[in-house]
Protein backbone atom coordinates (compact mmCIF):
# COMPACT_ATOMS: atom_id res chain seq x y z
CA UNK A 1 0.00 0.00 0.00
CA UNK A 2 2.65 2.41 0.44
CA UNK A 3 3.52 2.78 -3.14
CA UNK A 4 0.19 3.82 -3.75
CA UNK A 5 -0.53 7.35 -4.61
CA UNK A 6 -1.61 9.84 -1.96
CA UNK A 7 -0.56 13.04 -4.11
CA UNK A 8 0.18 13.66 -7.88
CA UNK A 9 2.65 16.27 -9.01
CA UNK A 10 3.10 17.09 -12.48
CA UNK A 11 6.94 18.20 -13.18
CA UNK A 12 6.89 18.65 -16.92
CA UNK A 13 7.84 22.17 -17.52
CA UNK A 14 5.44 24.62 -18.62
CA UNK A 15 6.62 25.14 -21.72
CA UNK A 16 6.16 22.15 -23.12
CA UNK A 17 2.17 22.45 -22.57
CA UNK A 18 -0.28 22.29 -25.79
CA UNK A 19 0.93 19.69 -28.18
CA UNK A 20 4.60 19.94 -27.23
CA UNK A 21 3.59 17.68 -24.43
CA UNK A 22 1.16 15.67 -26.08
CA UNK A 23 3.42 14.38 -28.70
CA UNK A 24 6.97 13.87 -26.42
CA UNK A 25 4.38 11.99 -24.15
CA UNK A 26 3.41 9.63 -26.96
CA UNK A 27 6.70 9.55 -28.64
CA UNK A 28 8.78 9.20 -25.36
CA UNK A 29 6.29 6.86 -24.11
CA UNK A 30 6.69 4.51 -27.18
CA UNK A 31 10.42 3.87 -26.50
CA UNK A 32 8.95 0.92 -24.61
CA UNK A 33 7.87 -0.54 -27.65
CA UNK A 34 11.16 0.59 -29.21
CA UNK A 35 12.95 -1.24 -26.63
CA UNK A 36 11.26 -4.47 -27.89
CA UNK A 37 11.82 -3.94 -31.09
CA UNK A 38 15.17 -3.47 -31.35
CA UNK A 39 15.14 -7.29 -28.42
CA UNK A 40 13.60 -7.98 -31.76
CA UNK A 41 16.51 -7.32 -33.71
CA UNK A 42 19.16 -7.98 -31.51
CA UNK A 43 18.28 -11.43 -31.25
CA UNK A 44 17.92 -11.93 -34.78
CA UNK A 45 21.49 -10.83 -36.01
CA UNK A 46 23.06 -12.72 -32.86
CA UNK A 47 21.94 -15.84 -34.43
CA UNK A 48 23.90 -15.36 -37.35
CA UNK A 49 27.37 -14.53 -35.50
CA UNK A 50 30.09 -17.51 -35.13
CA UNK A 51 31.02 -15.81 -31.62
CA UNK A 52 27.77 -16.07 -30.30
CA UNK A 53 26.64 -19.71 -31.35
CA UNK A 54 30.21 -21.06 -29.69
CA UNK A 55 29.75 -19.30 -26.36
CA UNK A 56 26.05 -19.84 -25.96
CA UNK A 57 25.47 -23.36 -27.86
CA UNK A 58 29.54 -24.97 -27.75
CA UNK A 59 29.23 -25.27 -31.23
CA UNK A 60 32.26 -24.23 -33.42
CA UNK A 61 31.23 -23.13 -37.14
CA UNK A 62 32.60 -21.57 -39.75
CA UNK A 63 30.62 -18.32 -41.98
CA UNK A 64 29.66 -20.70 -44.64
CA UNK A 65 28.26 -23.49 -42.13
CA UNK A 66 26.04 -20.73 -40.95
CA UNK A 67 25.36 -20.06 -44.68
CA UNK A 68 24.42 -23.48 -45.37
CA UNK A 69 22.19 -23.89 -42.42
CA UNK A 70 24.51 -26.28 -40.88
CA UNK A 71 25.53 -25.07 -37.33
CA UNK A 72 24.61 -28.33 -35.33
CA UNK A 73 22.56 -26.26 -32.71
CA UNK A 74 19.46 -28.10 -31.58
CA UNK A 75 16.28 -26.63 -33.07
CA UNK A 76 14.29 -26.91 -29.85
CA UNK A 77 17.34 -25.07 -27.62
CA UNK A 78 17.18 -22.22 -30.41
CA UNK A 79 13.51 -21.84 -29.96
CA UNK A 80 13.53 -22.03 -26.46
CA UNK A 81 16.46 -19.46 -26.38
CA UNK A 82 14.44 -17.10 -28.73
CA UNK A 83 10.47 -17.48 -26.84
CA UNK A 84 11.86 -17.94 -23.32
CA UNK A 85 10.76 -13.65 -23.07
CA UNK A 86 6.93 -14.24 -24.31
CA UNK A 87 6.88 -16.63 -21.68
CA UNK A 88 7.56 -13.90 -18.87
CA UNK A 89 5.91 -11.44 -20.90
CA UNK A 90 2.96 -12.71 -20.58
CA UNK A 91 2.89 -13.32 -17.20
CA UNK A 92 3.56 -9.60 -16.87
CA UNK A 93 0.94 -8.95 -19.30
CA UNK A 94 -1.54 -9.79 -15.99
CA UNK A 95 0.53 -8.85 -13.55
CA UNK A 96 0.43 -5.17 -14.66
CA UNK A 97 -2.97 -5.23 -14.87
CA UNK A 98 -3.09 -4.24 -11.74
CA UNK A 99 0.20 -2.32 -11.63
CA UNK A 100 -1.57 -0.11 -14.00
CA UNK A 101 -4.56 0.27 -12.35
CA UNK A 102 -2.76 0.23 -8.94
CA UNK A 103 0.17 2.76 -9.32
CA UNK A 104 -0.47 4.41 -12.19
CA UNK A 105 0.19 4.14 -16.06
CA UNK A 106 3.83 6.33 -15.79
CA UNK A 107 4.70 4.28 -13.32
CA UNK A 108 3.77 1.16 -14.47
CA UNK A 109 6.11 2.27 -17.41
CA UNK A 110 8.83 3.08 -15.05
CA UNK A 111 9.03 -0.57 -13.34
CA UNK A 112 8.92 -1.81 -17.11
CA UNK A 113 11.99 0.35 -18.16
CA UNK A 114 13.93 -0.67 -14.96
CA UNK A 115 13.59 -4.19 -15.71
CA UNK A 116 14.68 -3.60 -19.28
CA UNK A 117 17.86 -2.03 -17.99
CA UNK A 118 18.75 -4.68 -15.76
CA UNK A 119 18.01 -7.21 -18.51
CA UNK A 120 20.52 -5.74 -20.87
CA UNK A 121 23.00 -5.52 -18.42
CA UNK A 122 22.92 -9.04 -17.62
CA UNK A 123 22.74 -10.05 -21.64
CA UNK A 124 25.86 -7.83 -22.29
CA UNK A 125 28.10 -9.74 -19.57
CA UNK A 126 26.43 -13.45 -19.80
CA UNK A 127 29.32 -15.74 -20.17
CA UNK A 128 26.59 -18.47 -21.30
CA UNK A 129 23.02 -19.82 -22.26
CA UNK A 130 22.07 -19.91 -18.94
CA UNK A 131 22.53 -16.35 -17.95
CA UNK A 132 21.41 -15.24 -21.50
CA UNK A 133 18.10 -17.23 -20.50
CA UNK A 134 17.64 -15.59 -17.61
CA UNK A 135 18.35 -12.14 -19.34
CA UNK A 136 15.88 -12.55 -21.55
CA UNK A 137 13.03 -14.03 -18.95
CA UNK A 138 13.07 -10.28 -16.83
CA UNK A 139 13.37 -8.57 -20.12
CA UNK A 140 10.41 -10.60 -21.03
CA UNK A 141 8.81 -9.17 -18.11
CA UNK A 142 9.53 -5.61 -18.56
CA UNK A 143 8.18 -6.30 -22.30
CA UNK A 144 5.12 -7.68 -20.58
CA UNK A 145 4.37 -4.25 -18.39
CA UNK A 146 5.30 -2.21 -21.19
CA UNK A 147 3.22 -4.02 -23.92
CA UNK A 148 0.23 -3.32 -22.01
CA UNK A 149 0.74 -0.08 -20.42
CA UNK A 150 1.72 1.95 -23.59
CA UNK A 151 -1.29 1.77 -25.36
CA UNK A 152 -3.48 2.19 -22.53
CA UNK A 153 -1.65 5.23 -21.71
CA UNK A 154 -1.80 6.33 -25.68
CA UNK A 155 -5.17 6.06 -25.95
CA UNK A 156 -6.08 8.05 -22.40
CA UNK A 157 -4.04 11.00 -23.69
CA UNK A 158 -4.92 10.88 -27.12
CA UNK A 159 -7.65 13.09 -28.61
CA UNK A 160 -10.98 11.14 -29.74
CA UNK A 161 -10.27 11.73 -33.54
CA UNK A 162 -6.45 10.80 -33.46
CA UNK A 163 -6.12 7.28 -31.46
CA UNK A 164 -5.10 5.88 -34.20
CA UNK A 165 -2.39 8.21 -35.05
CA UNK A 166 -0.82 7.82 -31.81
CA UNK A 167 -1.02 4.17 -31.70
CA UNK A 168 0.50 4.69 -34.77
CA UNK A 169 3.19 6.69 -33.18
CA UNK A 170 3.89 3.53 -30.89
CA UNK A 171 4.21 1.13 -33.18
CA UNK A 172 6.22 3.10 -35.74
CA UNK A 173 8.50 3.18 -32.67
CA UNK A 174 8.65 -0.29 -32.06
CA UNK A 175 9.36 -0.85 -35.64
CA UNK A 176 12.68 2.12 -35.24
CA UNK A 177 13.58 0.33 -32.39
CA UNK A 178 13.50 -2.84 -34.59
CA UNK A 179 15.74 -0.89 -37.70
CA UNK A 180 17.98 0.41 -35.61
CA UNK A 181 18.79 -3.19 -34.03
CA UNK A 182 19.00 -4.16 -37.19
CA UNK A 183 21.31 -1.86 -38.40
CA UNK A 184 23.51 -1.72 -35.23
CA UNK A 185 23.81 -5.40 -35.43
CA UNK A 186 24.97 -5.11 -39.01
CA UNK A 187 27.24 -2.32 -37.36
CA UNK A 188 28.54 -4.59 -34.81
CA UNK A 189 29.26 -7.30 -37.33
CA UNK A 190 32.07 -6.48 -38.28
CA UNK A 191 34.03 -6.53 -35.31
CA UNK A 192 34.12 -10.06 -35.22
CA UNK A 193 35.90 -12.12 -34.21
CA UNK A 194 35.23 -10.12 -31.57
CA UNK A 195 32.58 -11.23 -28.84
CA UNK A 196 31.27 -7.41 -28.91
CA UNK A 197 30.28 -7.98 -32.07
CA UNK A 198 26.70 -9.43 -30.47
CA UNK A 199 27.02 -8.08 -27.51
CA UNK A 200 27.68 -4.40 -28.27
CA UNK A 201 23.98 -3.92 -29.55
CA UNK A 202 23.16 -4.96 -25.62
CA UNK A 203 25.14 -1.81 -24.37
CA UNK A 204 22.76 0.46 -27.13
CA UNK A 205 19.65 -1.55 -25.26
CA UNK A 206 20.46 -0.12 -21.62
CA UNK A 207 20.90 3.30 -23.32
CA UNK A 208 17.69 3.23 -23.94
CA UNK A 209 16.16 1.96 -21.39
CA UNK A 210 17.62 4.71 -19.03
CA UNK A 211 16.58 7.69 -21.33
CA UNK A 212 12.90 5.90 -20.93
CA UNK A 213 13.49 5.68 -17.11
CA UNK A 214 14.77 9.67 -17.05
CA UNK A 215 11.62 10.50 -18.76
CA UNK A 216 9.01 8.76 -16.40
CA UNK A 217 9.72 11.44 -13.80
CA UNK A 218 8.24 14.30 -16.36
CA UNK A 219 5.77 12.10 -17.79
CA UNK A 220 2.13 12.95 -17.20
CA UNK A 221 -0.16 10.63 -15.70
CA UNK A 222 -3.16 10.00 -17.93
CA UNK A 223 -6.29 12.08 -17.07
CA UNK A 224 -9.05 9.41 -17.00
CA UNK A 225 -6.78 7.30 -14.23
CA UNK A 226 -6.39 10.66 -12.13
CA UNK A 227 -10.15 11.11 -12.11
CA UNK A 228 -10.78 7.67 -11.53
CA UNK A 229 -8.52 7.66 -8.03
CA UNK A 230 -9.39 10.96 -6.38
CA UNK A 231 -7.49 13.46 -8.18
CA UNK A 232 -10.11 15.67 -9.76
CA UNK A 233 -8.67 18.94 -9.79
CA UNK A 234 -5.14 17.34 -11.27
CA UNK A 235 -7.40 15.04 -14.44
CA UNK A 236 -9.05 18.23 -15.39
CA UNK A 237 -5.07 20.37 -15.25
CA UNK A 238 -3.38 17.67 -17.33
CA UNK A 239 -6.54 17.46 -19.52
CA UNK A 240 -6.34 21.26 -20.14
CA UNK A 241 -2.26 20.63 -20.76
CA UNK A 242 -2.44 18.32 -23.21
CA UNK A 243 -5.09 19.28 -25.03
CA UNK A 244 -6.16 22.73 -24.48
CA UNK A 245 -2.31 24.30 -24.25
CA UNK A 246 -3.52 24.67 -20.32
CA UNK A 247 -6.75 26.53 -20.91
CA UNK A 248 -8.57 25.27 -18.17
CA UNK A 249 -11.24 26.80 -19.56
CA UNK A 250 -11.71 25.94 -23.02
CA UNK A 251 -15.28 24.46 -23.41
CA UNK A 252 -13.60 21.40 -25.26
CA UNK A 253 -11.80 20.58 -22.31
CA UNK A 254 -14.60 20.67 -19.71
CA UNK A 255 -16.88 18.92 -22.11
CA UNK A 256 -14.53 15.81 -22.38
CA UNK A 257 -13.68 16.48 -18.88
CA UNK A 258 -17.43 16.13 -17.91
CA UNK A 259 -17.43 12.91 -20.14
CA UNK A 260 -14.63 11.02 -18.01
CA UNK A 261 -16.32 12.29 -14.42
CA UNK A 262 -19.62 10.94 -15.72
CA UNK A 263 -18.00 7.42 -16.97
CA UNK A 264 -15.92 7.41 -13.96
CA UNK A 265 -18.88 8.09 -11.76
CA UNK A 266 -21.06 5.67 -13.44
CA UNK A 267 -18.05 2.98 -13.15
CA UNK A 268 -17.67 3.93 -9.43
CA UNK A 269 -20.98 2.03 -8.74
CA UNK A 270 -20.63 -0.45 -10.76
CA UNK A 271 -17.11 -1.20 -9.26
CA UNK A 272 -14.10 -2.63 -11.17
CA UNK A 273 -14.62 -5.20 -13.03
CA UNK A 274 -13.92 -8.74 -12.15
CA UNK A 275 -12.56 -11.11 -14.74
CA UNK A 276 -15.50 -13.10 -14.91
CA UNK A 277 -17.20 -9.94 -15.47
CA UNK A 278 -14.89 -8.87 -18.40
CA UNK A 279 -16.31 -12.31 -19.99
CA UNK A 280 -20.03 -12.28 -19.40
CA UNK A 281 -20.28 -8.77 -19.91
CA UNK A 282 -18.12 -7.76 -22.28
CA UNK A 283 -17.70 -10.74 -24.26
CA UNK A 284 -17.44 -9.34 -27.80
CA UNK A 285 -14.85 -7.00 -26.98
CA UNK A 286 -13.30 -10.11 -25.37
CA UNK A 287 -13.35 -11.81 -28.94
CA UNK A 288 -11.95 -9.05 -30.55
CA UNK A 289 -9.33 -7.98 -28.39
CA UNK A 290 -8.12 -11.61 -28.25
CA UNK A 291 -8.35 -12.82 -31.50
CA UNK A 292 -6.63 -9.60 -33.17
CA UNK A 293 -3.55 -9.76 -31.16
CA UNK A 294 -4.08 -14.24 -31.88
CA UNK A 295 -3.89 -13.26 -35.38
CA UNK A 296 -1.25 -10.61 -35.50
CA UNK A 297 1.39 -13.63 -34.36
CA UNK A 298 -0.30 -16.46 -36.78
CA UNK A 299 -0.32 -14.03 -39.68
CA UNK A 300 3.33 -14.24 -39.57
CA UNK A 301 5.56 -11.72 -38.38
CA UNK A 302 7.60 -13.00 -35.69
CA UNK A 303 8.43 -16.26 -38.20
CA UNK A 304 9.93 -13.58 -40.15
CA UNK A 305 11.00 -10.72 -37.53
CA UNK A 306 13.22 -13.34 -35.00
CA UNK A 307 14.74 -15.30 -37.76
CA UNK A 308 15.12 -12.59 -40.55
CA UNK A 309 18.79 -12.91 -40.89
CA UNK A 310 18.65 -16.62 -40.87
CA UNK A 311 15.70 -16.55 -43.49
CA UNK A 312 18.08 -14.70 -45.48
CA UNK A 313 21.20 -16.80 -45.55
CA UNK A 314 18.71 -19.79 -46.15
CA UNK A 315 17.13 -18.08 -49.36
CA UNK A 316 20.89 -17.92 -50.75
CA UNK A 317 22.39 -14.36 -49.61
CA UNK A 318 25.82 -14.62 -47.85
CA UNK A 319 25.97 -13.30 -44.01
CA UNK A 320 27.10 -10.01 -44.16
CA UNK A 321 24.68 -9.34 -47.05
CA UNK A 322 21.57 -11.34 -44.98
CA UNK A 323 22.04 -8.40 -41.90
CA UNK A 324 22.59 -5.81 -44.67
CA UNK A 325 19.22 -6.35 -46.05
CA UNK A 326 17.75 -6.84 -43.32
CA UNK A 327 18.20 -3.55 -42.06
CA UNK A 328 16.56 -2.33 -45.54
CA UNK A 329 13.49 -4.59 -44.36
CA UNK A 330 12.90 -3.08 -41.27
CA UNK A 331 13.16 0.15 -42.66
CA UNK A 332 10.36 -0.57 -45.14
CA UNK A 333 8.33 -2.29 -41.98
CA UNK A 334 8.75 0.79 -40.37
CA UNK A 335 7.16 2.87 -43.68
CA UNK A 336 4.17 0.79 -43.57
CA UNK A 337 3.25 2.50 -40.70
CA UNK A 338 3.27 5.83 -42.00
CA UNK A 339 -0.22 4.96 -43.60
CA UNK A 340 -1.93 3.50 -40.71
CA UNK A 341 -1.10 6.46 -38.78
CA UNK A 342 -2.48 9.07 -40.37
CA UNK A 343 -5.24 7.48 -42.61
CA UNK A 344 -6.31 4.44 -40.08
CA UNK A 345 -9.05 6.95 -37.90
CA UNK A 346 -10.01 8.20 -41.38
CA UNK A 347 -11.16 5.19 -42.88
CA UNK A 348 -11.75 2.96 -39.92
CA UNK A 349 -9.88 -0.35 -38.61
CA UNK A 350 -11.86 -2.83 -40.69
CA UNK A 351 -11.35 -2.02 -43.71
CA UNK A 352 -7.58 -1.98 -42.96
CA UNK A 353 -7.22 -5.06 -41.09
CA UNK A 354 -9.78 -7.31 -44.00
CA UNK A 355 -6.65 -5.25 -46.78
CA UNK A 356 -4.05 -6.81 -44.40
CA UNK A 357 -5.61 -10.21 -44.58
CA UNK A 358 -5.37 -10.41 -48.39
CA UNK A 359 -1.88 -8.55 -48.65
CA UNK A 360 -0.17 -10.82 -46.41
CA UNK A 361 -1.83 -14.23 -47.72
CA UNK A 362 -0.33 -12.86 -51.52
CA UNK A 363 3.20 -11.95 -50.12
CA UNK A 364 3.61 -14.62 -48.02
CA UNK A 365 2.33 -16.79 -51.13
CA UNK A 366 5.25 -15.22 -53.12
CA UNK A 367 8.01 -15.73 -50.80
CA UNK A 368 6.69 -19.14 -49.86
CA UNK A 369 6.43 -20.04 -53.96
CA UNK A 370 9.96 -18.10 -54.78
CA UNK A 371 11.66 -20.09 -51.85
CA UNK A 372 10.47 -23.85 -52.94
CA UNK A 373 12.03 -22.55 -56.48
CA UNK A 374 15.09 -21.24 -54.32
CA UNK A 375 15.81 -24.87 -52.36
CA UNK A 376 16.13 -26.52 -56.23
CA UNK A 377 18.75 -24.89 -57.12
CA UNK A 378 23.02 -25.33 -55.58
CA UNK A 379 23.83 -23.25 -53.42
CA UNK A 380 25.85 -20.21 -54.36
CA UNK A 381 25.91 -17.73 -57.07
CA UNK A 382 22.67 -19.84 -58.90
CA UNK A 383 20.75 -18.44 -55.94
CA UNK A 384 21.50 -15.38 -55.74
CA UNK A 385 18.25 -14.27 -58.33
CA UNK A 386 15.84 -16.02 -56.34
CA UNK A 387 16.93 -14.54 -53.04
CA UNK A 388 16.81 -11.22 -54.37
CA UNK A 389 12.91 -12.33 -55.26
CA UNK A 390 12.42 -13.13 -51.82
CA UNK A 391 13.93 -10.14 -50.46
CA UNK A 392 11.21 -8.42 -52.41
CA UNK A 393 8.26 -10.58 -51.12
CA UNK A 394 9.89 -9.71 -47.82
CA UNK A 395 9.41 -6.15 -47.90
CA UNK A 396 6.07 -6.85 -49.52
CA UNK A 397 4.98 -8.82 -46.58
CA UNK A 398 6.48 -6.30 -43.89
CA UNK A 399 5.25 -2.78 -45.61
CA UNK A 400 1.49 -4.39 -45.82
CA UNK A 401 2.27 -6.40 -41.55
CA UNK A 402 3.51 -2.42 -40.60
CA UNK A 403 0.06 -0.64 -41.85
CA UNK A 404 -2.07 -3.30 -41.22
CA UNK A 405 -1.75 -5.96 -38.96
CA UNK A 406 0.95 -4.48 -37.20
CA UNK A 407 -0.85 -1.44 -35.30
CA UNK A 408 -4.25 -2.41 -35.55
CA UNK A 409 -4.37 -5.20 -32.72
CA UNK A 410 -2.55 -2.70 -30.21
CA UNK A 411 -5.41 -0.09 -31.02
CA UNK A 412 -8.21 -1.91 -30.58
CA UNK A 413 -6.68 -3.86 -27.48
CA UNK A 414 -6.48 -0.67 -25.72
CA UNK A 415 -9.35 0.95 -27.18
CA UNK A 416 -12.57 -1.43 -27.00
CA UNK A 417 -12.52 -1.65 -23.07
CA UNK A 418 -14.69 0.86 -20.69
CA UNK A 419 -12.62 2.69 -17.90
CA UNK A 420 -13.74 0.40 -15.28
CA UNK A 421 -12.21 -3.22 -17.38
CA UNK A 422 -9.70 -1.30 -19.51
CA UNK A 423 -6.15 -2.87 -17.79
CA UNK A 424 -7.57 -6.00 -17.53
CA UNK A 425 -9.09 -6.30 -20.87
CA UNK A 426 -5.64 -4.79 -22.51
CA UNK A 427 -3.51 -7.47 -20.15
CA UNK A 428 -5.81 -10.03 -21.33
CA UNK A 429 -5.54 -9.21 -25.21
CA UNK A 430 -1.38 -8.64 -24.66
CA UNK A 431 -1.75 -11.85 -22.94
CA UNK A 432 -3.43 -13.72 -25.91
CA UNK A 433 -0.13 -11.81 -28.26
CA UNK A 434 2.56 -12.83 -25.90
CA UNK A 435 1.11 -16.31 -25.74
CA UNK A 436 0.79 -16.79 -29.41
CA UNK A 437 4.26 -14.85 -29.85
CA UNK A 438 5.58 -17.78 -27.69
CA UNK A 439 3.85 -20.18 -29.66
CA UNK A 440 5.23 -18.92 -33.30
CA UNK A 441 8.88 -18.30 -32.22
CA UNK A 442 8.51 -21.85 -30.66
CA UNK A 443 7.62 -24.06 -33.10
CA UNK A 444 9.20 -21.69 -36.07
CA UNK A 445 12.92 -23.19 -35.89
CA UNK A 446 11.33 -26.80 -36.14
CA UNK A 447 8.83 -26.36 -38.67
CA UNK A 448 11.05 -24.56 -41.02
CA UNK A 449 13.74 -27.59 -40.40
CA UNK A 450 10.94 -30.35 -41.06
CA UNK A 451 8.67 -28.34 -43.99
CA UNK A 452 11.17 -25.70 -45.20
CA UNK A 453 8.78 -23.33 -47.15
CA UNK A 454 5.92 -25.49 -46.83
CA UNK A 455 5.67 -23.56 -43.22
CA UNK A 456 5.07 -20.27 -45.49
CA UNK A 457 1.84 -21.44 -46.58
CA UNK A 458 0.88 -22.81 -43.22
CA UNK A 459 1.06 -18.57 -42.29
CA UNK A 460 -1.18 -18.31 -45.78
CA UNK A 461 -3.45 -20.04 -43.96
CA UNK A 462 -3.77 -18.43 -41.42
CA UNK A 463 -3.77 -14.92 -42.94
CA UNK A 464 -8.00 -16.23 -44.87
CA UNK A 465 -9.23 -17.29 -41.67
CA UNK A 466 -8.19 -13.78 -39.89
CA UNK A 467 -9.85 -12.12 -43.02
CA UNK A 468 -13.18 -14.10 -42.14
CA UNK A 469 -12.99 -13.43 -38.79
CA UNK A 470 -12.84 -9.63 -38.55
CA UNK A 471 -15.74 -9.68 -41.37
CA UNK A 472 -18.59 -11.55 -39.54
CA UNK A 473 -16.98 -10.66 -35.97
CA UNK A 474 -15.15 -7.03 -35.79
CA UNK A 475 -17.30 -3.54 -35.44
CA UNK A 476 -16.03 -0.65 -36.63
CA UNK A 477 -14.88 1.89 -33.98
CA UNK A 478 -12.99 4.45 -35.24
CA UNK A 479 -14.94 8.10 -34.91
CA UNK A 480 -15.94 7.32 -31.54
CA UNK A 481 -14.81 8.59 -28.16
CA UNK A 482 -14.05 5.94 -25.50
CA UNK A 483 -16.70 6.65 -23.53
CA UNK A 484 -19.38 6.19 -26.39
CA UNK A 485 -17.85 2.43 -27.76
CA UNK A 486 -20.41 0.46 -25.19
CA UNK A 487 -22.95 1.43 -27.77
CA UNK A 488 -21.03 0.10 -30.71
CA UNK A 489 -20.50 -3.25 -29.05
CA UNK A 490 -24.06 -3.63 -27.71
CA UNK A 491 -22.82 -4.65 -23.92
CA UNK A 492 -25.08 -6.31 -21.73
CA UNK A 493 -26.69 -3.87 -19.57
CA UNK A 494 -26.73 -4.39 -15.85
CA UNK A 495 -29.51 -4.15 -13.72
CA UNK A 496 -28.36 -1.53 -11.77
CA UNK A 497 -26.80 0.37 -14.55
CA UNK A 498 -29.57 2.87 -14.89
CA UNK A 499 -29.73 4.93 -11.35
CA UNK A 500 -25.68 4.77 -12.26
CA UNK A 501 -25.92 6.05 -15.35
CA UNK A 502 -28.16 8.54 -14.26
CA UNK A 503 -26.38 10.10 -10.93
CA UNK A 504 -22.93 10.73 -13.69
CA UNK A 505 -25.04 12.34 -16.04
CA UNK A 506 -26.47 14.48 -13.32
CA UNK A 507 -23.03 15.01 -12.38
CA UNK A 508 -22.05 15.90 -16.01
CA UNK A 509 -24.74 18.44 -16.69
CA UNK A 510 -23.52 20.03 -13.44
CA UNK A 511 -20.44 20.32 -14.58
CA UNK A 512 -21.19 21.51 -18.11
CA UNK A 513 -24.20 24.43 -15.92
CA UNK A 514 -21.52 26.00 -14.06
CA UNK A 515 -21.02 29.59 -15.44
CA UNK A 516 -20.18 31.82 -12.92
CA UNK A 517 -17.11 32.99 -14.03
CA UNK A 518 -14.77 31.12 -10.67
CA UNK A 519 -14.32 27.49 -10.16
CA UNK A 520 -15.49 25.86 -7.69
CA UNK A 521 -13.79 23.62 -5.52
CA UNK A 522 -14.83 20.39 -2.98
CA UNK A 523 -12.37 17.83 -1.18
CA UNK A 524 -12.56 15.94 -4.20
CA UNK A 525 -12.78 17.75 -7.47
CA UNK A 526 -12.68 21.36 -9.24
CA UNK A 527 -15.62 22.44 -11.33
CA UNK A 528 -14.32 25.07 -13.67
CA UNK A 529 -16.37 26.73 -16.46
CA UNK A 530 -15.55 29.29 -19.65
CA UNK A 531 -17.05 32.69 -19.00
CA UNK A 532 -17.96 34.05 -22.39
CA UNK A 533 -17.61 37.26 -21.62
CA UNK A 534 -14.88 39.53 -22.54
CA UNK A 535 -15.15 41.86 -19.94
CA UNK A 536 -12.23 42.90 -17.08
CA UNK A 537 -14.19 40.08 -14.86
CA UNK A 538 -12.69 37.38 -17.78
CA UNK A 539 -9.74 38.39 -16.80
CA UNK A 540 -10.04 38.33 -13.21
CA UNK A 541 -11.12 35.09 -13.30
CA UNK A 542 -7.94 33.95 -15.44
CA UNK A 543 -6.55 35.01 -12.91
CA UNK A 544 -7.68 32.97 -10.42
CA UNK A 545 -7.28 29.63 -12.78
CA UNK A 546 -3.77 30.10 -13.11
CA UNK A 547 -3.25 30.50 -9.52
CA UNK A 548 -5.34 27.42 -8.87
CA UNK A 549 -3.28 25.71 -11.74
CA UNK A 550 -0.04 26.65 -10.05
CA UNK A 551 -1.42 24.76 -6.42
CA UNK A 552 -1.87 22.01 -8.76
CA UNK A 553 1.78 21.85 -10.26
CA UNK A 554 3.02 22.22 -7.15
CA UNK A 555 1.76 19.95 -5.09
CA UNK A 556 4.16 17.64 -2.77
CA UNK A 557 6.43 14.76 -5.06
CA UNK A 558 4.78 11.54 -5.85
CA UNK A 559 4.80 8.22 -2.72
Amino acid sequence: MFLRHKTYTARYPQWMVGRPLLYMSSALASLGDAMFGYGQGSIASAQVQPSFIYRMFGKEVTMAQIQAGQTGVDPFTQAITVSCLNLTALLASFIAAYLCDFLGRRMSVRIGGIMYFIAALIQVFAPNLGALIAGRCIQGLGVGILSMTVPILQCEIAPAHARGLFVGIEYICLNFGYAVSAWVGYGFFFAMPSEISWRGPYIIQAAIALVLIFWTFFLPETPRWLAQNGFQKEALVTLADLHGAGNVTDPKILATYAEIVAAVEFEAQMGQASWRQLFTQYTRRCIVGITCQMFAQLNGINAILYFLPSNLTRAGFTISRALLYSGACALIYCSGTIPAMFLIDKFGRRPFLLFGSVALAASLSIVGGLQYYADSLPLGPARVSAADAIFFGVCLYLFFFGATWGPGPWLLGAEIFPLRARAKGMSLSAGANWLFNFIVAFITPPLFNAINAGYYFVLVGFCIISLVVVWFIYPETAHHTLEELGEVFGDKVMDDEGPAREKAQRSANAIQRERSGLPVTTDSEVTLQPSTSTTPTAKDETSVVMKERSSVIMIASDV
